[in-house]
């Protein structure tokens, strides 16, 4: 079966979904920060929620750059979302994403995701019932809100369109390999502690470890976790991984390490895609940090 044909059967998977319409973006504020230039957003994307939006980038006169689209975590942390962007987190690295980014040279975007951030207010059961009764499933519509994400910067006359990442960590870590396999415009993926594979979590009476959001009807009946990363294939793509994570029990992880090895190495990608494992738990360490830099100055 062909990517694109793959792509259509793994989104038919995540319930009904808006049609795709001009996202339309409304500035609220832009302030000057230590290091960088932060604008407040919302973008106005499929007529039933506006999403609230960070865009941060260097203070210079550069006219394009390439830009990361930054997919928050979830940590049972449902107020900050994209204040995550600015303001990190106790399981990330200093400086605050934000900083190191544009520090770097690259522009950032970071969305508040349903229930997060100054979306919050409904539980996160309370969305994914919703969603199950109105046909619609919770992660497709957080998959469909990062592809949205996605038009609205490659349509920004200051953004390098071609030069495209996704990055995150834990739950913004599986949407950023999930976004990538579904869109084609991302140009480099970088997941942190995010390589789960769901056929592991039955198996090991793990399911719990993951809370509602990523839960897709009959998804274990037709694609693997290794399956869906291949559609990122031949594009540069790094995940780290900690090999005391609990929530990615390391079976999984080498189920998905050694067919996505296998893919790029037939090939003759064998540098663009790496899994490193660290002696680590469920977050950052510094030489994660390091690792998402290199990758980054390399790819991107």
């Amino acid at each position: 079966m062909e990517n694109e044909s793959k792509r259509e059967q793994l989104l038919s998977l995540l319930g009904e979904m808006p049609d795709r319409q001009t996202v339309e973006a409304y500035t609220l504020k832009i302030e000057e920060r230590e290091s960088y230039l932060l604008e407040t957003l919302i973008l106005s994307i499929h007529g039933v929620e506006e999403v609230p939006a960070y865009f941060v980038k260097p203070k210079d006169i550069v006219k394009k750059r390439p830009v990361v689209l930054f997919q928050h975590s979830h940590g049972g942390n449902f107020i900050d979302g994209k204040e995550e962007l600015l303001k990190g987190a106790h399981y990330l690295q200093a400086p605050s994403y934000a900083k190191e980014f544009t520090s770097k040279g690259y522009s950032v975007l970071a969305i508040d995701h349903a229930g997060f951030g100054e979306r919050r207010g409904r539980t996160e059961s309370e969305i994914f019932k919703e969603r199950l009764l109105t046909g619609k499933v919770m992660w497709g519509m957080m998959l469909y809100e990062s592809m949205c994400a996605i038009d609205y910067l490659v349509g920004r006359p200051d953004v390098l369109s071609e030069r495209l990442a996704v990055f995150g960590m834990s739950m913004g870590g599986l949407l950023s390999w999930w976004t990538a396999a579904l869109d084609e415009r991302v140009s480099v993926c970088i997941d942190l502690c995010a390589q789960v594979d769901h056929h592991t979590l039955i198996e090991t009476n793990s399911l719990d470890r993951h809370s509602y959001y990523y839960y897709v009807p009959s998804l274990a009946k037709h694609f693997t976790a290794g399956e869906i990363q291949e559609l990122i294939f031949p594009r540069p793509h790094l995940s780290l991984v900690g090999k005391l994570d609990r929530l990615t029990p390391a079976e999984g992880v080498h189920r998905i390490q050694k067919v996505l090895s296998q893919t790029y190495q037939a090939a003759s990608f064998k540098d663009r895609y790496q899994l490193v494992g660290f002696q680590a738990g469920h977050f950052e360490t510094a030489a994660m940090r390091h690792e998402v830099t290199r990758f980054l100055k390399k790819w991107l």
